[in-house]
């Protein structure tokens, strides 16, 4: 890597998949709040994702449905068919 051309804090990070608690280790710049210990025993920051390689249909091969924020009953009470 060239000198002073990353941010001040790249760091190494843990990045939790939280749809299935997958965790893996890389570097970022992306600000955490929390941290963890990770499998080697070091404490490092904490970034939650929605959907990574291990849990992603594409990746896995297997077709669900991850609803986070109600989307599919909202959906539904939006169209739902009304009784007359």
């Amino acid at each position: 890597m060239k000198a002073g051309i990353h941010p001040e804090n790249y760091r190494t990070v843990i990045f939790r998949d939280i749809s299935n608690d997958e965790e893996f280790l890389t570097r970022s710049c992306a600000p955490s709040k929390e941290t963890a210990t990770f499998s080697d025993g070091n404490e490092y920051p904490v970034i939650k994702v929605e959907i990574s390689n291990s849990s992603h249909p594409f990746f896995t091969g297997k077709m669900k449905f991850v609803d986070t924020a109600g989307r599919i009953e909202k959906f539904q009470n939006k169209y739902a068919r009304k009784k007359k």
